[in-house]
C-alpha cells in the first residue's frame, strides 16, 4: 500500500510523540518506500522555525528522504471540489486531493477535517 504523510503526523514523528505502533507503522512504511508527502507539506515542515540546527537537518533528511507529490492541474481541480463540499483549510484540501488523485492512504491525526471524505482512505495512527 501507498501513503500520504500528513504534516502533523511528520511533526509528531520527527518529535518522538507518535505512539510506538504508529512510529512502528511509519517506520515500515519509511522502509519500504510506501511514504509520500505533498509539496505543501514540505512547505510547512521545512518553513518551520527550527529551535536548533539538529532538528532542522533531521527534519531536512527525512523530507528529502519522501516521495514529494507537486501540486497539478488535476490536484488544484480536486482541492476546488473538496473545499466546495467541506470547509477546510486549503493546505489540508491539497494533501487529500493529492491522496484521491494518486490513490494513496492519508496518515493523519486530523480526523475532524479528512474521515468521511468521498474518495479518501484514511488511516489515524494514534488509533493503531
Amino acid at each position: 500500500m501507498k501513503y500520504i504523510i500528513d504534516t502533523n503526523i511528520l511533526i509528531y514523528f520527527l518529535n518522538d510523540t507518535l505512539t510506538s505502533k504508529g512510529s512502528d507503522f511509519l517506520v515500515k512504511a519509511f522502509q519500504n518506500q510506501e511514504a509520500n508527502i505533498s509539496v505543501i507539506t514540505k512547505i510547512e515542515i521545512l518553513g518551520f522555525p527550527f529551535s536548533d540546527a539538529a532538528s532542522e537537518i533531521k527534519a531536512t533528511k527525512l523530507i528529502n528522504s519522501l516521495s514529494i507529490f507537486p501540486l497539478s492541474n488535476e490536484i488544484v481541480n480536486k482541492t476546488i471540489g473538496i473545499r466546495k463540499f467541506k470547509k477546510i483549510k486549503v493546505a489540508d484540501a491539497i494533501i487529500a486531493a493529492t491522496a484521491i488523485i494518486n490513490d494513496l492512504t492519508l496518515i493523519s491525526r486530523n480526523e475532524k477535517d479528512f474521515k468521511n471524505l468521498p474518495g479518501l482512505n484514511f488511516i489515524n495512527p494514534f488509533s493503531l
